[in-house]
């Protein structure tokens, strides 16, 4: 890799992180979400010419239903699965989602359209089928033009600490999803070893001790000193990262800079302090929220408990026809504390392949999954019953997934910090759900477990709606497993 020093005055051009891209990318999809409102309303005021006429744009635009002055927000509710580069920087999967979205607001408007026989002058047909028309046009333009500038938007790294960690961090920062969620160049890495000076790993040349890095900060234009060390930073060393960032860069440990990039906690480069002095720290939350959680998820329970009052019985006649009783399956889990309760979802595999217990299914009990189970875990709808669990206390809506007793005393031998997940109660849906999906092996569980301590170390009523939200998305687009 070409580390050849470039002028320092690029160090200053600013350049978002990964939240600050989130907001842009926000604030991008409301002005094209008000410009397709503004759009629907000039066709709508055109479309009843000559009456509009008589009264003007304002008191056209004043006599218009409340209903249609949220459109925007709801386009937006309906984007809510597209708030990442990963998404965002890919053309595919972009149009994928926009489209989606429109088509879930179209099935939506027809619903209250025809279904529920809303008075038709109060939810007219042309205006919402203008307003998606044109916030799929406006959306997709503005994009295009995210796409187009946040190709520039790369940083430039220094990373202090040419060890494991150092090099890790390399290969994340390499891999595709590193590439997306944190586009960057590492111009160098910083170490005092001897030993390691003049060396390059993985084509990243040791550029230097920390006593050069104020220098290397200037000559370099870097942007990011990471600090790729685990444990006491020695006083010299520390007072270089002060004059780093005097000259310019953002100093960021390892720890910060993953969980700012990947939003999950990097469990394999963390000390074993690091339970204590971090984690259970900032994992404390106030009593205002903990009865926020709890009414939150009295909602959830209520909301869940009525549509299953309404398609439980079709579900369960449908399983009954299909592959006989059970309809249900219950099934022992692991709750908060260590508590274990008993969880029930509808059948979805043959009665046969549900009775193994304590380990991840396998392949084979997999292909026993019933034709209608496959639908049901495309819609998430065998998790429903499981409402049931959330009104008695035992989980709540948002949370890591619960897990079988033994198979939980196995991962936490095998899995650093894996028992810290059990802080809190486990959820009928998660951060860890939502961001990476079913997992039936160690290395998937450990991604799992990273994204669950990042959802229990920042978790708030916010984000709990946030993974609703996406939750609702990913049923809608029936991406379940």
């Amino acid at each position: 890799m070409n580390a050849a020093p470039v002028s320092p005055r690029r160090s200053r051009r600013w350049i978002p992180r990964p939240a600050e891209r989130r907001i842009l990318l926000f604030l991008g999809d409301l002005i094209a979400a008000w410009l397709a409102w503004l759009a629907a309303l000039l066709t709508w005021y055109w479309s009843a010419w000559p009456y509009a006429a008589q009264v003007g744009l304002g008191g056209f635009a004043a006599s218009r239903p409340t209903w249609f002055y949220v459109l925007p927000l709801f386009w937006l509710l309906l984007l809510v699965d597209l708030y990442d580069d990963a998404r965002a920087l890919s053309r595919r999967r972009t149009l994928q989602g926009v489209f989606a979205a429109a088509f879930i607001g179209l099935l939506l408007y027809l619903l209250f359209y025809f279904v529920l026989n809303v008075d038709r002058q109060v939810l007219p047909r042309l205006s919402v089928a203008f307003f998606l028309l044109y916030a799929v046009l406006t959306t997709l333009a503005w994009r295009a033009l995210y796409r187009r500038i946040a190709t520039r938007w790369v940083r430039r790294l220094l990373i202090v600490g040419a060890g494991r960690h150092g090099r890790e961090f390399l290969g994340y920062l390499r891999s595709p999803e590193g590439r997306v969620q944190h586009p960057a160049v590492v111009v160098g890495f910083v170490d005092d070893d001897p030993a390691k000076q003049g060396l390059r790993i993985g084509e990243v040349p040791v550029l230097g001790r920390g006593d050069d890095l104020r220098d290397l900060v200037r000559q370099y234009a870097i942007t990011d000193v990471v600090v790729a060390i685990v444990g006491e930073i020695r006083g010299g060393l520390f007072q270089a990262l002060l004059d780093a960032q005097a000259a310019g860069a953002e100093v960021s440990h390892l720890h910060a800079l993953y969980e700012e990039a990947f939003q999950r906690v990097p469990i394999r480069h963390l000390a074993a302090t690091w339970l204590i002095q971090s984690f259970m720290d900032q994992a404390r939350k106030s009593m205002y929220y903990r009865v926020a959680k709890r009414v939150l998820d009295l909602i959830g329970a209520a909301l869940g408990l009525g549509l299953l009052a309404l398609i439980g019985p079709v579900i369960a006649l449908i399983i009954f026809l299909e592959s006989g009783w059970p309809v249900l399956f219950a099934q022992k889990r692991v709750g908060r504390h260590g508590r274990v309760f008993t969880v029930y979802k509808f059948r979805t595999m043959r009665p046969v392949a549900e009775t193994t217990t304590n380990r991840w299914a396998t392949e084979d009990e997999l292909k026993r999954v019933t034709r209608f189970g496959r639908f049901l875990r495309k819609s998430h709808l065998d998790e429903f019953p499981q409402f049931i669990n959330v009104l008695l206390g035992q989980m709540s809506v948002v949370g890591p997934r619960p897990e079988q007793p033994k198979l939980v005393e196995s991962l936490q031998a095998q899995i650093p910090f894996y028992r810290a997940r059990l802080l809190v109660k486990p959820g009928i849906t998660g951060w860890a759900q939502i961001n990476h999906g079913y997992v039936a092996d160690l290395e998937g569980t450990v991604r799992k477990l990273e994204y669950d301590l990042y959802y229990i170390k920042h978790r708030s009523i916010p984000l709990d709606l946030l993974i609703i939200l996406r939750t609702v998305a990913a049923v809608l687009g029936f991406r379940g497993h």
